[in-house]
């Protein structure tokens, strides 16, 4: 996760949880308060999780293309893209987080492409806010291990984003996502 901070990025240091939001994209101006909100209800009350180091990154369709072509070998672009950093069965990482031993519940990067949101919102005639919220659940899913690769896993994936998007539906305002925060004086 890079540490640069712009004036779009927010960080978010909840309990055990070290989250970045940073927005690289134009196309549409988008709340990141509220975004970085959802991805703190998603990762602890949706999920329960109760350590965390994320980066989550909203760029445009230029910037994924070129990811998805580097780190997938895949031709244009996607909705979204996760780097998981936990260490897998087998595997080791040796990175130390502060005094911390233990690995995070999640440690990662989703890189979630805006246009391809606002493009598929009309195509499954719902709004780009929710979409881009559903990008976010997908992401973080294949960070907790969700695998999208066959029928049986991708339904069962699928129902859970659902359910999962539905609650933070429930709890936030997703429409509000394209209203930039007001500074408070």
């Amino acid at each position: 996760m890079t540490g640069q901070k712009t004036q779009n990025n927010s960080t978010a240091c909840v309990g055990l949880f070290d989250i970045i939001t940073a927005n690289r994209q134009r196309s549409r101006r988008l709340n990141t308060r509220l975004f970085r909100q959802l991805t703190v209800a998603l990762l602890r009350d949706c999920l329960g999780l109760t350590t965390c180091k994320l980066g989550v990154y909203l760029v445009s369709a230029s910037r994924i293309t070129r990811l998805n072509k580097t780190f997938l070998h895949h031709d244009g672009p996607t909705d979204v893209i996760a780097f998981d950093y936990c260490a897998k069965p087998g595997q080791t990482v040796h990175v130390a987080l502060s005094d911390e031993t233990a690995q995070p519940d999640i440690w990662g990067d989703v890189f979630i492409c805006v246009d391809e949101a606002v493009r598929q919102a009309r195509r499954f005639n719902t709004t780009w806010q929710a979409e881009l919220v559903r990008y976010l659940v997908h992401g973080v899913l294949h960070l907790l291990g969700y695998d999208d690769q066959t029928s049986p896993t991708r339904r069962t994936m699928k129902m859970l984003e659902d359910k999962l998007l539905h609650k933070l539906a429930a709890l936030y305002p997703l429409d509000e996502l394209s209203r930039t925060a007001r500074s408070k004086t």
